[in-house]
């Protein structure tokens, strides 16, 4: 794929959404929107000559107070039947509800489900029924803003040594944390011997990029990404801590051999990729092997992204968003700095990312389906969308689906049964599985 798209955003200007969700059996129609992209600017500056927003310290200033959003009813208990461009008729159906902010998701070799909830919870589903006591063993949690508990992943030989990895929140002091990965035994009742595996420092205050992800490679290593913070966004730039990055690890949390910055003076050796802002989703490709990251922009310029070894993604000096108070943020591209492969303007809020190749949804083999939380910073717009690419692995359409439900969509996931199992973040949140009707 071709890595510069400056020519190609000049030349489309909007985002066009080529497949829309037709309406929903028995459902009411979804709320209509479309946001102007990116009009054209010399050399990737900011256009029409307004000023890119400060890529320094300081929170953005001047962004308003969100609408109270669209209205939505009680969810129901469901099932819900879809007609979508290319599926046509697709199930949602509730499999738990009550979960606080679940966040992620893993299917464990006896087919019960391992959801975390933010606020410092695991729980586990066995036989299609939520447990109503929390695994015990999880470690204390700072659940605050958006921090918390978050990623869960299980080692390659899970059914081996029962590792259990996740990414949390760490408590420090007066009120501020720290991402951290950590891993503990799964006995089927708790957590045991768990220990902190990488303290991704410096401490902050949880305003900005909280959100932590991990995949295990096909070679047993282990990815795992950290956000910047809003009050210093540069810090995404900096190569001598860990925040704002992509960092690649031996399964004990020490940095993997062969890494791009590896005795390289002013670079913590654990870094594969830098200049992120959020990174939601993240996906080896089932086909091409590739590493793939969905990362939040601000109020535009959300992005899937190829991640490669040793490159700089370009946050906060290139953005395809604007700041939250109105002006664009930086520049749309430089030179030595990676562009998307997909963008969205207006933001989506990107959660989860997934490549399907089940057998249950063939007409959506190879495409990247993604969780949405909201959708042009209107609360009560969450979603899905699908992103379908040609041979060349170029973005050729995309579709929303589920507007109806009008639910955050934090995780996605595709289950060994082929079907996609998704969480929606709320506090009254759930699990549901989409499959054929």
């Amino acid at each position: 794929m071709s890595r510069s798209r400056t020519a190609t955003l000049v030349a489309l200007g909007v985002v066009t959404v080529v497949a829309i969700a037709r309406a929903p059996i028995d459902a009411q129609q979804p709320a209509q929107g479309r946001g102007a992209g990116p009009a054209a600017g010399a050399a990737g500056q900011a256009p029409g000559g307004r000023a890119a927003a400060p890529a320094g310290r300081g929170a953005a200033t001047g962004r308003g107070t969100a609408p109270l959003g669209v209205a939505r009813d009680p969810l129901g208990d469901g099932p819900w039947v879809f007609d979508t461009a290319e599926q046509h008729k697709l199930r949602v159906v509730s499999i738990a509800r009550g979960l606080v902010n679940p966040w992620s998701l893993v299917f464990l070799p006896d087919g019960s489900m391992l959801v975390t909830e933010r606020p410092g919870r695991l729980r586990i589903i066995r036989n299609g029924v939520l447990d109503p006591e929390p695994i015990k063993g999880v470690p204390a949690v700072a659940a605050q803003r958006l921090c918390g508990l978050m990623e869960i992943a299980l080692h390659p030989r899970f059914a081996e040594n029962r590792y259990l990895y996740f990414t949390y929140s760490k408590p420090g002091e007066k009120d501020t944390m720290v991402t951290t990965l950590a891993r503990g035994r799964f006995d089927g009742k708790a957590l045991t011997e768990v220990q902190d595996l990488l303290i991704a420092a410096p401490y902050w205050d949880c305003r900005g990029g909280a959100a932590s992800r991990l995949v295990f490679a096909p070679d047993g290593l282990l990815f795992m990404t950290t956000g910047a913070s809003g009050e210093n966004r540069e810090e995404a730039q900096e190569t001598t801590h860990l925040r704002g990055k992509m960092l690649r690890l031996r399964d004990d949390g020490t940095p993997a051999p062969g890494n791009p910055f590896a005795g390289r003076s002013g670079f913590k050796p654990e870094i594969y990729s830098y200049g992120h802002r959020n990174q939601l989703g993240i996906a080896i490709h089932p086909v091409t092997g590739a590493l793939w990251n969905a990362e939040h922009g601000p109020n535009g310029g959300d992005e899937l992204n190829i991640i490669l070894p040793g490159k700089n993604y370009g946050w906060p000096l290139v953005s395809l968003g604007r700041d939250y108070a109105g002006p664009w943020q930086g520049k749309f591209a430089q030179d030595g700095m990676q562009g998307p492969e997909v963008y969205w303007m207006p933001s989506i809020g990107v959660g989860g990312l997934l490549f399907y190749n089940g057998d249950k949804f063939p007409a959506w083999r190879g495409n990247a389906i993604v969780g949405s939380m909201r959708f042009g910073e209107i609360p009560n717009t969450g979603h899905m969308q699908r992103i379908v690419f040609n041979e060349r692995g170029e973005e050729i359409r995309r579709e929303m689906f589920l507007l109806e439900l009008r639910q955050r969509v934090r995780e996605v996931r595709q289950g060994p049964d082929g079907f996609i199992y998704i969480l929606t973040d709320e506090t009254q949140g759930g699990l549901f599985r989409l499959e054929p009707s």
